[in-house]
């Protein structure tokens, strides 16, 4: 039987998102979330179709910058700042097609909160504890300046699942588990 999935595939190099102001965006990466820049393209833009063809974006948009950012045990992010040329649509919201959050692994929910709190970020609402097989789990999305929607979650103890489960999911605090 052949084997499903793409061949050699490893797991998630990075994530992307685009940002309106990337000196507001590297402050809040590195500062607040505690990234490290590893590196930053220059422009890109192109007189034919190459912006259409292999980003999906109107053919005259430019890439103004592109940085690179590292966060612990995890997918990078590659931060892009574009000059779009049919303008920019609203960030879709989580109940939108297209529309997403990065969750971000925490051993104490309780004092991440109140870090982010204290540096101003918007916390949207209180922790929440899941149920069913993610007990064990709690969880509370936040906001970066631009909103994009973060999510942060712990579960120390593990996740219901777990007990008998033959696979785990993956788990930056364990990665080799």
């Amino acid at each position: 039987m052949k084997p499903k999935g793409i061949p050699g595939v490893r797991g998630t190099d990075h994530i992307g998102f685009t940002v309106p102001d990337l000196d507001e965006a590297h402050a809040f990466l590195v500062d607040v979330i505690g990234c490290t820049q590893i590196y930053a393209l220059g422009a890109k833009e192109s007189d034919s179709n190459w912006m259409h063809t292999h980003l999906g974006v109107h053919p005259r948009t430019v890439i103004r910058e592109i940085r690179f950012y590292r966060l612990g045990n995890g997918a990078n992010f590659e931060v892009f700042l574009y000059e779009s040329a049919d303008g920019q649509n609203p960030q879709p919201r989580n109940s939108d097609i297209g529309g997403y959050h990065i969750a971000l692994y925490v051993e104490d929910l309780d004092a991440a909160v109140e870090y982010l709190r204290a540096n101003q970020v918007e916390v949207m609402g209180d922790p929440t504890s899941s149920k069913q097989s993610a007990e064990g789990q709690r969880w509370v999305y936040f906001r970066s300046p631009w909103g994009l929607q973060f999510e942060l979650v712990s579960f120390p103890e593990g996740k219901a699942y777990e007990n008998g489960a033959d696979q785990l999911l993956w788990h930056p605090a364990n990665p080799g588990r």
